[in-house]
């Protein structure tokens, strides 16, 4: 029962951060392409999440996305194919959430395209529509 709550929390987050970026990436005035980058992320890191949760696999507290998906591979080695959008979405963890880079527009919308992808698929996995 703790495990399936586990689960939708961990869902209900990721699509709290989904919002976030899709919204965030609508404004034209005073863009926020870090802010952007950094919900895309965080959206894929849930969703990692709660498939290892549902597959019972304990992980460490990370925020590394190809930390997550080695752990993730050993239950679905499909998700394999993540591998380099996950590299994509990575650095927006950490590398732009303080003073010294930001994220290009460009950057952030290749992040928001690369969590939908991951998005979509880890929906489809726990049949949601």
């Amino acid at each position: 029962m703790k495990k399936q709550r586990d689960l939708l929390e961990w869902i209900s987050k990721a699509e709290q951060d989904y919002q976030t970026a899709v919204t965030m990436a609508r404004k034209r005035k005073q863009p926020a392409p870090d802010v952007v980058g950094f919900h895309s992320q965080q959206c894929a890191e849930k969703y990692l999440k709660a498939f290892l949760i549902s597959k019972k696999v304990d992980f460490p507290k990370t925020h590394d996305l190809i930390e997550l998906l080695e752990f993730a591979i050993t239950k679905d080695p499909l998700i394999e194919i993540f591998r380099a959008d996950l590299r994509i979405l990575n650095p927006f963890s950490v590398q732009f959430r303080y003073p010294g880079e930001s994220a290009t527009l460009k950057e952030s919308m290749t992040a928001l395209k690369t969590m939908k992808k991951i998005r979509k698929f880890f929906r489809a996995k726990f049949e949601l529509t």
